[in-house]
């Protein structure tokens, strides 16, 4: 039995590079981040989903638009996010944001022109089985409570992105300072006003296409 130990113990001294079975920690960690992309996936995949619908107003437009909402949606919550350690005065995601707010502003224009490109659409005649006649007639509520909602404040998205990526380039490192609390504050809460609008608006949109696509 003592040679039998031994000869382990010399074993592992001779082979120190020898990986050893994973820790639950790591175990825990490797399952996380797998999840993580995972999910990450699955969501990214989803206007993907368009391609396979028998309109081919939506597998068109409705792809077209479902991307462009969806890459507004994931950067604009980003910055959002980020505002919040922004508005504490963190000077570390100053740089971040400011790449952030000009990027929101890019993929905020693109979301809303892909949008306005599927309104079009959205405002046929109940005779070419337009998705907002046929609202009103079915489902009334759909169009007046989450249709008017998405329809308004997904624009605020793009002034907002505008405005605080002009401020957080036109101040540069000097927002942070004490005189310019104030524009620092109005900036990160316009930020989270934007987050609030991107996720709202993609979820109302996604509630509309659940009941009458394109």
């Amino acid at each position: 039995m003592q040679k039998l130990t031994d000869s382990t113990t010399l074993d592992k001294q001779d082979n120190p590079a020898e990986p050893a079975f994973p820790k639950t920690l790591d175990i825990a960690t490797v399952s996380v981040y797998g999840l993580a992309i995972l999910s990450s996936g699955i969501f990214l995949f989803l206007p993907l989903v368009n391609l396979l619908h028998p309109s081919p107003w939506q597998r068109s437009i409705g792809m077209l638009h479902g991307m462009g909402a969806m890459l507004a949606t994931i950067v604009t919550a980003y910055a959002g996010h980020l505002a919040f350690p922004l508005l504490r005065g963190s000077a570390k995601v100053l740089p971040q944001m400011r790449t952030l707010a000009f990027w929101s502003a890019i993929v905020t224009s693109l979301a809303i022109a892909t949008g306005n490109l599927g309104y079009m659409r959205y405002r046929a005649d109940i005779a070419y089985d337009g998705a907002r006649a046929w609202l009103k007639l079915n489902s009334p509520l759909t169009q007046y409570i989450f249709m008017e909602y998405h329809e308004f404040t997904v624009l605020f998205t793009l002034p907002l992105a505008i405005g605080c990526t002009y401020v957080l380039w036109a101040y540069g490192d000097r927002i942070l300072e004490k005189a310019y609390r104030p524009v620092l504050a109005a900036t990160s809460i316009a930020m989270m006003g934007m987050m609030f609008f991107a996720m709202g608006g993609f979820a109302t949109g996604l509630a509309i296409a659940k009941v009458h696509a394109l």
